[in-house]
C-alpha cells in the first residue's frame, strides 16, 4: 500500500510540471504574435518607428507642429503651446488647410516678414546639426527664409548659414551646422516681405554625427555649406567653437564667420560673401558694442576700448556689404569683427578697396572674401603702439584682404577654375600708407607663409596651387 501512494503522488508531480510548461509556452507565443496571428521577427519589433511627435533615439529634439493649444488660426502675434514647449509665432499660424504643404495634419505657415520663435531653450553642448522641412505655401512665388539661433537664452539671435530661397511646392529639406556650448533656441524668419507666405514642418536637432536621414529631396542651394556660405572656400585655420582654442576660437555671426583670438582680443581672420541681394539701402547703424557671445571669464572688448588709442575701430566685414537690412548692418559693428586700424589707413586705402569690391559685384559678379591681420604694433595718430586697452588688444602690423571674384550664378566651388580673379592685398597698419590699394598687391601664397594660413582650402588643389602664385593687376 504505501508504494501505491508514492506511485500516485509521482504521477500527480508529472502532471503539474507538463500543465507549467504547457502555460509557458503559449503565453510565449502569444506574446511575439501580432493581433493577427503572425509572428513578428525580432528585428523588426526593434525597428517600429516612434509614436507621432516623439523623439527617436537619435533626435535631441524635435518639432512637427501637429498640436497646439489653442490651434492659432490668425497672424496676430501670439504664444502657443506646442508639444516642445511654448512659441511665439508673428505674422504665422499653425496650417491645416489643403494648401498647406505639410507631412501630417498641420504644418507651420509664416507670411512674409514673420517669425516663429521658441521661448524655451534645448540643454545640449557641443556641434549639432538642425534639419527644417520648407515650401512655399499654395501657389504662392515662395521667397527667402533664414534661421537664427541663440546660444545664451534669447538675448541675442544669430543666423545660421545663409537665407534660403524656396520656391518649391513640396517639402523639401535645409540643414544647418550650430555649435552651442550649454543651450540652443531657435528662431524661423521669412525674410521675403513681397513674394508671399511659406510653410515649415518637422524641426529636428540631431548630434552631428548623427545627420537625420528621410526619403525628403535635398536640393544643393539648401545646403548650409553651399552656394553663398561665407566659409564655402574654407577654413583656413580649422578654428572651431571648442574653448580649449580660445586663439583660434571659430563663431558665426551669420552675416560672416570668424576665427577670434582672446589673446589678442581681435579676429584672427573674418569671411563673407557678397552678391547683389547683400546691397540694399539700410543706413550704416554705428552701433558699436560688445559680442555677447565671447564666452564667460573671457576680456570683453567694448565699444569704449580703442578711445584715445590713436586708432579706428576698423571693420573686417565692413558695414557697406551689408546694407540689404537691419539686422546685417547690425551685425558687422559687433567688436569681435573690429582691429584696431590706423586712420589713414582705414579711411582712405582699405576704403577704397571696400568701395572697388562693391563695384565689382554691382558689375554682375559676386565674391568671397577673406581679411585678416598679424603681428605687433602698428603705426596710428599717436605713433608706435603695441597694444592698448590696458593691455588688452594686441595692435597689428600688418592688415590683409583676399577677395575671389567670380560672374554671379550658382554651384559657386564648382565654377573656381585657374583663370578666375584673385586679388590679394598686405598692407602695413601704418598711418601714412599710401591711399592707393594696389601699390599692396601680392600672391596667397606670400599671405599664407606670413600668417601660416591655409586659405581656399576647400578648391580642388589642381586649381588652388595656380591660384595661391596669382598677383592681380589692380585694373
Amino acid at each position: 500500500m504505501p508504494k501505491r501512494k508514492k506511485q500516485r503522488n509521482g504521477n500527480f508531480s508529472i502532471v503539474i510540471i507538463l500543465a507549467i510548461i504547457t502555460f509557458v509556452v503559449t503565453y510565449c507565443t502569444r506574446k511575439f504574435t501580432t493581433d493577427k496571428g503572425k509572428e513578428v521577427p525580432a528585428t523588426s519589433r526593434e525597428k517600429q518607428p516612434p509614436a507621432a511627435g516623439k523623439n527617436s533615439k537619435s533626435d535631441l529634439f524635435k518639432e512637427n507642429f501637429e498640436t497646439s493649444s489653442p490651434v492659432k488660426e490668425n497672424y496676430n502675434t501670439a504664444t502657443i503651446t506646442l508639444r516642445s514647449g511654448n512659441w511665439t509665432l508673428k505674422d504665422a499660424v499653425v496650417g491645416r488647410k489643403a494648401e498647406d504643404h505639410k507631412q501630417g495634419k498641420q504644418a507651420l505657415r509664416i507670411r512674409g516678414g514673420g517669425s516663429a520663435t521658441m521661448d524655451f531653450d534645448i540643454n545640449v553642448k557641443g556641434t549639432v546639426t538642425v534639419t527644417l522641412k520648407h515650401a512655399a505655401y499654395g501657389t504662392d512665388a515662395g521667397g527667402d527664409w533664414e534661421l537664427w539661433y541663440s546660444v545664451n537664452k534669447g538675448q541675442r539671435f544669430t543666423r545660421a548659414g545663409s537665407a534660403v530661397k524656396t520656391t518649391a511646392r513640396e517639402l523639401r529639406t535645409s540643414t544647418f551646422t550650430i555649435s552651442t556650448e550649454k543651450t540652443l533656441r531657435l528662431q524661423i524668419r521669412n525674410a521675403d516681405k513681397e513674394n508671399g507666405r511659406l510653410n515649415f514642418d518637422e524641426l529636428k536637432v540631431v548630434r552631428s554625427s548623427e545627420t537625420p536621414k528621410d526619403n525628403t529631396p535635398v536640393t544643393p542651394a539648401d545646403a548650409v555649406a553651399g552656394d553663398d556660405d561665407n566659409l564655402l572656400l574654407g577654413n583656413p585655420s580649422d578654428a572651431t567653437a571648442a574653448l580649449v582654442s580660445p586663439n583660434n576660437y571659430l563663431m558665426d555671426k551669420g552675416f560672416y564667420k570668424l576665427s577670434y583670438n582672446r589673446d589678442r582680443g581681435t579676429p584672427n581672420w573674418v569671411s563673407w560673401h557678397v552678391s547683389s541681394k547683400d546691397l540694399g539701402s539700410m543706413s550704416r547703424s554705428n552701433d558699436f558694442r560688445p559680442d555677447v557671445d565671447v564666452p564667460d571669464n573671457w576680456y570683453q572688448v567694448s565699444q569704449t576700448s580703442y578711445i584715445g588709442s590713436g586708432f579706428d575701430r576698423g571693420h573686417n566685414c565692413p558695414s557697406g556689404d551689408r546694407t540689404f537690412s537691419r539686422a546685417a548692418n547690425d551685425a558687422t559693428f559687433l567688436m569681435t569683427n573690429m582691429i584696431p586700424q590706423a586712420p589713414n589707413h582705414n579711411q582712405h586705402l582699405w576704403s577704397g578697396l571696400e568701395n572697388y569690391t562693391r563695384d565689382l559685384v554691382k558689375a554682375g559678379n559676386e565674391v568671397y572674401v577673406i581679411m585678416g591681420s598679424y603681428g605687433v604694433g602698428g603705426y596710428g595718430e599717436k605713433g608706435l603702439k603695441k597694444k592698448i586697452d590696458r593691455n588688452n588688444i594686441t595692435v597689428p602690423d600688418h592688415i590683409w584682404k583676399v577677395i575671389v571674384v567670380i560672374p554671379e550664378g550658382n554651384n559657386d566651388l564648382k565654377r573656381i577654375n585657374k583663370h578666375t580673379r584673385i586679388i590679394a592685398v598686405n598692407t602695413p597698419n601704418k598711418n601714412d600708407v599710401s591711399t592707393k590699394w594696389s601699390a599692396y598687391l601680392t600672391s596667397i601664397e606670400e599671405i599664407e607663409q606670413a600668417t601660416n594660413l591655409k586659405l581656399l582650402s576647400r578648391v580642388p588643389a589642381e586649381v588652388r596651387q595656380e591660384l595661391v602664385k596669382k598677383i592681380d593687376t589692380g585694373n
